[in-house]
């Protein structure tokens, strides 16, 4: 790495994801880090991750550890290590001061109490609030006197940023401020860092959240006054709530470790789902990562909000757990339940996976594997078990206890013939049958329960529920 610069190549295409340090990797950053991802992916271009992490009071190792490990969960590799805003604090003052010499900069030795007075004869006046500096074409230094560096933005004419999103957009130079590029103690503003950041790592396309679009205008300041090449921006609409308000914690705007670790969510459909939240490829619902990056543009990013929608990412989560290897689900699913069977979860996974839609539906459906004796039957089931049922649980005990073969085709008979000879549909024995074998109303198909569970602790549980509890 140079002193100038973080990386000496220049691939056609840069994007990063930059997120600040001061929480977890937010459902809508995740988002915002697989466009970036897809993007640079589908250009064979590079995806670098920077962490921004200039603000030291707020910035916290456990929020860094959280944002590198959401971003392996979701399988986001980044190229090389990934890079700390903080490390290139010098680099920044020496741009700073570039900007200085050059005359795009200036020293304000305003203090507190005037800009207090201005802003409150903005609010006065009812307009907004803009700088006004007395030092802004003022070049002598003042001795030891404190100051800010700022920006002297240009007062006349208007940017124009073609957005790859947005489209086109304008603003009047007029509105755009002073805003400070070097604090008091020497120390960057974002502003300043990001700009030179993404100048020195050869960025080429900053993708982000449309809560940055002003930003743009104001980084674009900086850029032109340092002659640097112009990124392309593409600035994304945001994620609303089910109610079209801001996404907030209600909507699901968690960390993503709590989707995984809370929720039971699996990766490729976290992922797959967030590629569908504002981006799409006809009526594709169900895309393959391999599809992601041969599809993805930034053509078919929406310009509306889109609604995050909890019941879409559930049923689509249950699709790819249909799809997921059985030792993998069974290996997500003990970590929930207390001295698992490995191998029965993975014998009992192609059953319980059929109706579920999370590892945690999973592992509450599988808890009956793994219940101690006497069962502890909910409110539901307990009310299957009539004194007619029981009756009916006595007969399959003594025909379930007489068969040769513990098998399905051989269960299956047997339950069959009890129900016959007892002149009862198969629904009226199978029902407290589950209720006796698994505490609940619902299971797996009732001859898998017996399977699963085995001979002995089939019958035992059969007898425990065969006489009504005192």
């Amino acid at each position: 790495m140079s002193a100038s610069g973080h990386s000496p190549e220049n691939p056609a295409v840069v994007t990063r994801f930059a997120p600040s340090p001061t929480g977890f990797l937010h459902i809508g950053g995740a988002r915002t880090a697989l466009f970036n991802w897809l993007f640079a992916k589908h250009h064979g271009g590079k995806f670098l991750l920077r962490i921004e992490d200039t603000d030291k009071a707020r910035s916290t190792t456990e929020a860094i550890d959280a944002i590198l490990d959401g971003m392996r969960w979701l399988e986001l590799d980044w190229d090389g290590h990934e890079y700390y805003q903080s490390q290139f604090w010098s680099r920044h003052a020496e741009i700073a001061h570039k900007m200085l010499d050059r005359g795009h900069a200036y020293r304000c030795y305003m203090t507190q109490e005037e800009l207090a007075e201005q802003r409150e004869a903005a609010q006065r006046e009812r307009r907004p609030f803009r700088i006004n500096s007395p030092w802004r074409d003022v070049t002598d230094e003042q001795g030891d006197k404190p100051f800010v560096v700022r920006l002297k933005a240009p007062r006349e004419g208007e940017t124009v940023i073609d957005d790859r999103v947005q489209g086109r957009v304008t603003v009047q130079n007029v509105e755009l401020d002073d805003f400070v590029l070097l604090r008091s103690d020497g120390t960057p503003t974002y502003m300043l860092a990001v700009v030179v950041d993404d100048h020195d790592m050869g960025v080429t396309h900053v993708i982000r959240g449309d809560d940055h679009l002003n930003n743009a205008f104001r980084q674009l300041a900086i850029i032109r006054a340092m002659g640097w090449p112009e990124p392309i921006y593409a600035h994304v609409p945001l994620i609303h709530g089910q109610d079209g308000a801001k996404l907030s914690k209600r909507h699901g705007a968690l960390g993503v470790d709590s989707y995984r670790d809370e929720l039971g969510f699996l990766p490729e459909a976290v992922a797959n789902y967030l590629l569908r939240l504002g981006w799409g490829h006809g009526d594709d619902e169900i895309i393959s990562r391999e599809q992601a990056i041969e599809w993805f543009d930034l053509d078919h990013v929406g310009k509306s909000p889109s609604r995050f929608d909890f019941k879409k990412l559930e049923n689509l989560n249950g699709h790819y757990l249909r799809e997921a290897d059985d030792a993998r689900l069974a290996a997500l699913v003990g970590e929930r339940l207390p001295n698992p069977d490995k191998d029965l979860l993975v014998r009992a996974m192609p059953e319980l996976k059929a109706r579920a839609h999370t590892i945690n539906e999973l592992a509450d459906g599988a808890h009956f594997l793994f219940a101690s004796r006497p069962l502890d039957v909910d409110e539901a089931a307990g009310a299957l078990l009539t004194a007619e049922a029981r009756q009916l649980l006595a007969a399959a005990h003594n025909s379930l206890a007489a068969l040769a073969n513990w098998d399905g085709e051989s269960l299956e008979a047997a339950i069959r013939e009890v129900a016959e000879s007892h002149g009862v549909k198969l629904g009226k024995l199978a029902q407290p049958l589950r209720a006796a074998l698994t505490g609940r109303t619902t299971s797996p198909g009732i001859f898998d329960v017996l399977a699963l569970l085995g001979r002995d602790e089939s019958l035992a549980r059969i007898a425990d529920q065969m006489e009504p509890k005192e």
